[in-house]
């Protein structure tokens, strides 16, 4: 700093030198001692926090070095606190509180949660984590670890002080009970008995849970309830290396090639290592591509419909350029309990001369109306297709579409938007178990299924057919 002074202030003397250095080194400490107020998350990680307003337990599922643990110790400072930003719209807590961090090991926490709480303690800068140093009041020393904390004390806005206390995995279950506390956040993945008891800690004063992760132990119990088995309180937000922007490109490529195979999807987007029971194996880096800002019209265009209410229905469009064979899904719907003209009214302006293909279910009668399900979209405007999704040889087999779109990721003729979000979630988490396909949260990949088996359906926009919109497809 002294020569960058040097060099660009020449026209200053030596006193106003030094003063100006003195002033940028205190500028600098008070922002070493308040990360908090610094602190600029990505859109994925504000998307987490807020989701504290709706939901009693989330999981930030993301890959190595991206920023979860860090998103986990700025929210347990702002509640341990009381200081929230201007953008937050999480839950808040107006007064002093207890919360428990819990990690694998004392080794673990010291180097990770604590660190970024509370700055290296066995460095002497206490106070350069994410909780302000004019707000810790204390800490007391853990036994056992060396440099490792027991709690901390935290000066809350409301005059009140909060404790955080630090809790190991490795000590077992017995450490999680007896108290009740206000909050709990779990970094990395717990023992399935460790997570229910914590949890159950801050049960008397409103269930609140977060846990951030990297699922490297695959489709374990808890990333299976969040995935699969979700309750309406439970949500996971998904951060891939594509999500932050710390790293260059060319840093990510190296990065990504210095994982093994099997554990790079892991440890770059946050997907459970599912070994031979995930359906699509292949790279997603290898059927992304930047959205289409314009789709030419000579190429031809389907739709992928699958029905549903409780469970999400489902809708992709798909550009065919037939010149190279390669099917680009460039739009995506999903939503629950929306009714067939709800949902038409989103899908009708991607183009209503697009045709749909539909799933055999839609022959199904409705028990008020007595319509087929089918008709109740054509009614509704979509331009759906006469008869439902088959094979080109007959049939509508799950396995032979699956293998059709496998072949094509494979051989680089099938593109799907970066922007598409719902649909790489689903792509990364669809998978098999003890040899059948899962079908939940696979709304999304059905209804391309459907699309891609109906391909030769496809007409472009200057098709005679899709310009009379008469569904004689």
């Amino acid at each position: 700093m002294n020569s960058l002074i040097q060099d660009s202030t020449p026209s200053l003397n030596r006193k106003q030198k030094i003063e100006l250095i003195q002033l940028l080194e205190e500028k600098e400490k008070r922002e070493r001692e308040n990360m908090l107020a610094n602190y600029s998350p990505y859109p994925k990680q504000i998307e987490f926090h807020n989701a504290g307003t709706d939901y009693t337990e989330r999981c930030l599922m993301a890959g190595n070095q991206l920023g979860k643990t860090l998103s986990g110790a700025m929210e347990a400072a702002m509640h341990a606190t009381g200081l929230y930003p201007d953008w937050w719209d999480g839950k808040r807590f107006s007064r002093a509180n207890v919360g428990w961090v819990g990690g694998i090991t004392g080794e673990v926490i010291r180097d990770t949660t604590q660190r970024l709480l509370l700055g290296r303690v066995e460095s002497d800068q206490v106070g350069q984590g994410s909780i302000p140093k004019n707000c810790i009041l204390g800490v007391q020393r853990a036994m056992g670890t060396p440099n490792l904390m027991d709690h901390i004390k935290v000066k809350h806005i409301d005059g009140g002080v909060s404790i955080i206390f630090f809790k190991s995995y490795a000590n077992g279950r017995q450490k999680f009970q007896g108290e009740t506390i206000d909050w709990i956040w779990f970094d990395e993945e717990p023992p399935q008995d460790i997570y229910n008891e914590g949890l159950t800690r801050t049960n008397a004063k409103g269930q609140f849970g977060i846990l951030t992760y990297t699922p490297l132990l695959g489709m374990s119990t808890i990333t299976h309830k969040f995935l699969q088995e979700a309750s309406e309180n439970q949500i996971v937000i998904n951060m891939t290396i594509d999500d932050v922007g710390h790293y260059s490109d060319e840093e990510k490529e190296i990065i990504l090639a210095s994982y093994p195979d099997h554990e790079r999807e892991a440890r770059a987007k946050g997907i459970p290592i599912m070994g031979s029971g995930r359906i699509f194996t292949v790279s997603e880096d290898k059927i992304v591509e930047d959205p289409l800002t314009v789709i030419p019209k000579h190429w031809a265009q389907i739709n992928g419909l699958d029905f549903g209410w409780d469970h999400p229905q489902a809708c992709v469009n798909l550009a065919w350029d037939r010149d190279s064979d390669v099917i680009h899904v460039t739009k995506e719907f999903r939503e629950s309990k929306c009714t067939p003209i709800m949902a038409a009214a989103t899908v009708k302006k991607w183009g209503d001369w697009i045709p749909v293909a539909w799933p055999h279910d839609g022959y199904q009668h409705d028990k008020g109306s007595g319509k087929q399900l089918a008709d109740q979209y054509r009614d509704a405007g979509l331009n759906m297709l006469r008869e439902h999704a088959t094979h080109a040889e007959g049939g509508n087999g799950v396995e032979a579409g699956i293998m059709e779109m496998l072949d094509r990721m494979e051989s680089g003729r099938f593109k799907v938007s970066r922007d598409l979000i719902a649909w790489l979630e689903e792509f990364r988490m669809y998978h098999r178990k003890d040899g059948k396909i899962i079908k939940e949260r696979e709304d999304l990949m059905a209804a391309t299924r459907y699309g891609v088996m109906m391909l030769r359906k496809a007409a472009a926009q200057t098709t005679p057919q899709a310009l009379n919109f008469t569904s004689e497809f």
